[in-house]
Order: structure tokens, then C-alpha cells, then sequence
């Protein structure tokens, strides 16, 4: 077997494979063989079904399919051996060669590929970026706080509306055969101002008239009244009334032992002074995820900007259709500008991976499904403590999921970049508070 490439250009290339009877045939009799002993056919013994029967039955197929495998197999590990950074796979070219599929034949295929740019990785130990030390204010502090009473607080009826609560009420469009509706409507979603004050000291069976456009966020309104977001938006009447049937208010929990204890270890907390270093803690330590996705951002944006590459489009394109044969000429190319944008970080990503040598490891992936895992249960029960060898089971079983496996190992791959030019480049660090922070973000 020959198999040599030639360079159309710098990103276009083309893979030559001849194959000589020698080749294939001893591939292909091992497989008619194989087929002859597990042949069930009538008029022959299980196991006893004549080779010969075979080939003349089965043979060109048998044929084709193990040239294929070789042609596949042969052009993979030529790629690899001569390190041939690919884009995409080999799409064989429309041969005129007429073959008689006897045996006999010697086989010339030829396959394109699209090559990856040549580039220089523009990360380097002069390279600057920011990096912050996220401060929890006062504001975003209380808001926690906050947020973790009324989770774990207890629902009221009280008689009498305040900001906050939740309204249990009919909403009926003022004009005739107009829209009604009785729901929940949450007072602190409201957008107007005016029409959120109306809204408090109301009491049950009290009506006011609301504008509905203005006080509600389109896919809310539509939500609210059980309609499209397309039909709230075209609504031509959209004065309602409001009707209230039941005022529900979610009362904080006390700052209490009992309150505490359902948030840590039992008797880790006494006070609220600790209560309130604990979330802080919390915050901040969750605002270094904060950090840390600006920085891959900044990195992400710096490195497309100073990487100037051109691929082999035509190319991609064909093999795009060829992978997704459903696709339409429209789709293609609408979303094609975000797939090489795509692919650029991609190669990015894959030079920093081969120039310095990383390597993702089984264990690394197994880690990152046990971090995702716990965070998910900690999400839904805080006091919850899985152990590890159940995170570890878990893990395991998310990783069977070919899908799931590959997102992690692409997660795991783009967290050891990160780290690495975390290493490589020059980080100036500062303090900063989140509500600042957010407006860098």
C-alpha cells in the first residue's frame, strides 16, 4: 500500500492511496472466512456454510466494506504519524476509474482534508491581564441574606398588600370578550413604579386598573396571561383589571439556632455576627468564579483578536453537508460564522494543549463530574454531604453517557489551558467591589 498528500495551498490538501491486491486480500479472505462460520443460511449446518458460497454470495460486499475499513484505518494513523493537523475529516473525491471489484483490482482513492492555519500563539510572559478580588458590598451581602430567609422562611396571608407580595388575582381586559385570567402576579417583577405602589395596601376583592405593557416584561405579561410572547405584544387593549382573590407573603425565617443549623453543620453557628461572616465567605468565595470566567473571557477575546488566520472554507462547508446531510444551504450558512469562530478558539486551545505538552487525565475528568455533581446537590439540599466514594459512582455513571463524557473532557481540557496561561502570563491583581465589578463585566 502507497499513501503519500500533496498541498493544494497552505490549508488545502489532498491524501493519495493506492492499494495492490496484496493489500486487501488477505483482510478480506480472514473476513469471508469469519462470515463462512457464522453463516446461518438454509440448506447448511450452522458453522458448515462452503467459504466458497460465501464469496460468491457475499464477496464484493465483503469487498468493499473491508477496503473501506483499511482505506480509514490507513489514512488515520498516516495522519497522526506525520502529526497533520486536520480540520474535519477526509471526504473522498469523485473517481472516473471504473473497478471490477474481482480481487484483482489495484485501487487508487483519493481523499481532501483541510489543514489547520499556521499561526504563533501570541500568549507570552509579557502579556498583561487584570485580575479582581471580588468584594462583597453591603447591598449584595443583604441580598443574600435576604434571599436565604425567605428560602427558608414560611407563607402568610396577610390582609393588607405590601411590596413583595404575591398576588392571587383576575386579570380581565377592559373591553368586551377581552382576555381573563386569574393567576399569581408577583409585585416585585412589576416595571412601573406607579403601577407597583398601586399595588400595595389593597386587600381581598379590592380592583385597580393597571396598564399591563407597562408594568410587565413581555415574556411575564405572556407568562401572566397564558398567551405567545407574539399575542402580548400585538395586544391592542391593554388596560386590565385587577382583582384581588388571596394576598401570599413568604415571611423571613428568624435569625435563630434553628435557622442556622439547617444551614451548617449543627452548632457550627451561634450568632449573627458568625451568620453573616459565613455568607460573606460564601459570596466571595462564589465571586472567584466570577473573576475567573472575566479573566478567560479577556483571554478569549485577546487571543481571537491577535490571531489572524484564513481556513479552508469550501472545504468545511462540504464536509458539514457531508456529516449533516439534513442540513439546508440557509442554515449552513447562517450559522456558519459562529462554527469558525469556533473552531478558531478551538485550534487555539489544541496548540496550547501540543506546544507545552498538557495532557487531560481520566482522573482529572472524574474530579471535575464530582465538583459538577456536588454543587448540584448542594444546590437543591445544603446540608446534604454526599461521600466520595458516592460522588464517585455518580461520576462514573454521568461519564458512561458518551455526550456527557465529552463535555467534561472538553471542560477539563480548556480549565488546564486556563491554568496554564494563568502560569504563563503577567497577572495584575486589585480589590474590587462586586456592584464595580459588574459593571466591568
Amino acid at each position: 500500500m502507497n499513501i503519500s498528500h500533496e498541498n493544494v495551498d497552505a490549508i488545502n490538501a489532498v491524501v493519495n492511496v493506492a492499494l495492490a491486491p496484496e493489500d486487501y486480500n488477505p483482510q478480506v479472505d480472514k473476513e469471508i472466512k469469519a462470515q463462512a462460520k457464522k453463516a446461518k443460511l438454509p440448506g447448511f449446518r450452522p458453522g458448515q456454510v462452503p467459504v466458497g458460497h460465501i464469496r460468491r454470495t457475499y464477496g464484493k460486499s465483503i469487498l468493499f466494506d473491508e477496503i473501506n475499513k483499511l482505506v480509514n484505518d490507513r489514512i488515520t494513523n498516516y495522519i497522526s504519524e506525520n502529526k497533520l493537523e486536520v480540520l474535519g475529516q477526509p471526504l473522498p473525491l469523485e473517481d472516473d476509474a471504473q473497478y471490477s471489484w474481482d480481487y484483482k483490482d489495484n485501487f487508487n482513492f483519493k481523499y481532501e482534508i483541510g489543514l489547520a492555519p499556521a499561526f504563533e500563539l501570541p500568549f507570552t510572559a509579557e502579556t498583561e491581564f487584570a485580575v479582581y478580588d471580588i468584594k462583597a458590598d453591603q447591598e449584595t451581602l443583604a441580598d443574600r441574606i435576604k434571599n436565604l430567609r425567605r428560602s427558608y422562611g414560611k407563607m402568610t396571608n396577610p390582609e393588607v398588600s405590601e411590596e413583595g407580595d404575591v398576588l392571587y388575582a383576575t386579570l380581565k381586559q377592559d373591553k368586551e370578550e377581552g382576555l381573563e385570567k386569574t393567576t399569581s402576579i408577583r409585585t416585585d417583577i412589576v416595571e412601573d413604579a406607579k403601577i407597583k405602589k398601586s399595588l400595595v395596601g389593597l386587600k381581598k376583592d379590592d380592583a385597580v386598573k393597571i396598564d399591563v405593557k407597562k408594568a410587565f416584561k413581555t415574556e411575564d405579561l405572556a407568562r401572566i396571561l397564558g398567551i405567545t410572547e407574539e399575542e402580548a405584544t400585538a395586544l391592542d387593549v391593554t388596560k386590565f383589571e385587577l382583582t384581588v382573590k388571596n394576598i401570599n407573603r413568604l415571611e423571613e425565617a428568624d435569625l435563630n439556632q434553628e435557622f442556622f443549623d439547617k444551614l451548617f453543620a449543627e452548632g457550627e453557628v451561634t450568632e449573627e455576627a458568625q451568620f453573616t461572616e459565613k455568607v460573606k465567605e460564601e459570596v466571595e468565595n462564589l465571586f472567584k468564579q466570577n473573576s475567573d470566567q472575566k479573566l478567560r473571557n479577556d483571554m478569549y477575546t485577546f487571543g481571537m483578536d491577535k490571531v489572524d488566520v484564513t481556513f479552508p472554507e469550501e472545504f468545511l462547508k462540504r464536509w458539514l453537508k457531508a456529516t449533516n446531510p439534513s442540513i439546508s444551504e440557509e442554515e449552513l450558512n447562517e450559522g456558519f460564522a459562529d462554527f469558525l469562530n469556533n473552531l478558531k478558539w478551538t485550534i487555539i486551545e489544541n496548540r496550547v494543549v501540543t506546544e507545552n505538552g498538557l495532557e487531560v487525565k481520566y482522573d482529572e475528568v472524574i474530579n471535575l463530574a464530582k465538583e459538577r455533581i456536588y454543587a448540584q446537590i448542594k444546590m437543591y439540599n445544603i446540608n446534604e454531604e454526599p461521600s466520595d466514594e458516592q460522588l464517585n459512582q455518580f461520576a462514573i455513571q454521568l461519564l458512561q453517557d458518551r455526550e456527557q463524557g465529552n463535555r467534561l473532557f472538553e471542560e477539563a481540557k480548556a480549565l488546564k489551558v486556563f491554568d496554564h496561561l494563568k502560569g504563563l502570563v503577567k497577572l495584575n491583581s486589585s480589590d474590587i467591589e462586586f456592584k464595580e465589578f459588574e459593571k466591568l463585566a
